[in-house]
């Protein structure tokens, strides 16, 4: 299992009138972190794509707890819980500076052969960075 955090503050453009994190930020919150995680992994998107493999998103779930708000510094867990094989999950939480869970969500991603636009295994230097997680 993988679990890496990242740290973010809220910034204006975020929130809404009250505030609060706009809904559909967060998936942009879980992108910065699971870019993040793979980076730390010592492999990056960009790295990826160099190679043609590119990774939409298949799913996505979201479960608004309570907002995040303006300002805070927010915490989001990601947990990658399954070596990934064709498709690969993260679930995130989402904590505030207290420590209080405020989000919870997962995106399904699959890994994509660019030039035959069909899914794929994984890049071997991909696995051979990931396996120290999972063995």
């Amino acid at each position: 299992m993988f679990i890496y955090e990242h740290q973010l503050r809220v910034r204006y453009a975020e929130t809404d009138q009250m505030g609060y994190v706009y809904y559909g930020n967060y998936a942009a919150f879980y992108e910065v972190a699971r870019t993040e995680m793979l980076r730390q992994t010592g492999i990056s998107y960009k790295e990826l794509e160099d190679m043609g493999v590119m990774m939409p998103v298949l799913e996505m779930d979201s479960k608004y707890l309570q907002p995040a708000k303006y300002d805070e510094l927010i915490t989001i867990r990601t947990t990658v819980r399954e070596k990934p094989n064709v498709r690969i999950k993260f679930e995130y939480e989402i904590y505030n500076e207290q420590d209080i869970l405020l989000h919870t969500g997962s995106t399904q991603l699959v890994f994509v052969d660019m030039k035959r636009n069909r899914p794929c295994r994984p890049p071997q230097v991909f696995m051979e960075k990931m396996a120290p997680y999972f063995s």
